[in-house]
């Protein structure tokens, strides 16, 4: 499997050229929030309370849930650099096709946290600290998302876990938008915009394994279905009484934000 992951590194090189922007050519989360220099930024924060006044709790939930989700970025890095054959050399600077990658997977990523946050804290609809404690909790229990530190099982689960991604800013993107808060809406699909693009990362690394070693690849999939595939944030709670995991997974699914259905479509695509 190692040499199969050397063998493909090439392809890693061709997307990061081809599809992937530097840090000068990105969004950035300033973009779309009011700046605190502004002379009308009171006006503008009174603007964006108003719209999201009219979001649901139960989307809130869901949007405090993503945006958890996105903030553990750092185990999400430690667990790529990890599989196996990704990163022998054990340097995050290095300048291999596969540690780039994680690089600027992770970068991207750290943006849809940074945006979300900072954009549920001057809605003044939740209470932040308490949104706080769990990120905290999730960066400190980590993540075991039950692939072993096989690269074949790492780039099935990551190929999984971004088209589910994609979904639930996707979806709760268009509640905020039946709701009236357009903004929230348009941030939301610009996430999503770029968890589509990474879901095409990671199905096509993984399609090159399958080009490579059909069996291999195959046997890998099958193994992670039938262990079925652990939400990250599933360990926010872990260690503490609160159970605002479960709560997540339960308006999520009532609200149709990620359903059992959505699980099983994304079973099908793959």
């Amino acid at each position: 499997k190692i040499e199969v992951i050397k063998s493909i590194e090439h392809y890693v090189e061709d997307f990061i050229d081809e599809k992937m922007k530097n840090p000068d050519e990105s969004w950035q989360p300033t973009d779309f929030l009011p700046h605190f220099s502004d002379p009308d930024f009171s006006d503008k924060i009174q603007i964006l309370q108003k719209y999201i006044a009219n979001v649901p709790d139960s989307v809130l939930v869901s949007l405090v849930g993503n945006m958890i989700t996105e903030e553990a970025l750092p185990s999400y890095q430690t667990f790529f650099n990890l599989l196996n054959g990704i990163n022998e050399e054990r340097n995050v600077a290095s300048k291999s096709a596969w540690v780039r990658w994680s690089r600027l997977w992770t970068a991207e990523e750290n943006r849809h946290g940074d945006l979300l946050n900072k954009y549920l804290y001057l809605s003044g609809r939740v209470n932040m600290k308490i949104v706080e404690k769990s990120i905290q909790q999730l960066i400190y229990n980590g993540i075991e998302l039950q692939t072993d530190g096989d690269p074949y099982n790492g780039l099935i689960y990551t190929s999984f876990q971004e088209r589910a991604t994609k979904i639930t800013h996707v979806k709760t993107g268009k509640l905020a938008f039946k709701s009236g808060d357009i903004k929230l809406a348009k941030i939301c699909n610009v996430i999503a915009g770029e968890e589509a693009l990474h879901e095409k990362a990671y199905k096509y690394f993984m399609g090159k394994i399958f080009e490579t070693d059909p069996n291999g690849g195959l046997t890998a999939f099958v193994n992670m279905m039938k262990k079925k595939i652990i939400m990250p944030a599933n360990l926010m709670d872990y260690g503490t009484e609160r159970k605002q995991y479960l709560n997540y997974v339960d308006i999520t699914q009532k609200i149709g934000v990620y359903t059992s259905h959505d699980y099983a479509g994304i079973i099908d695509h793959l």
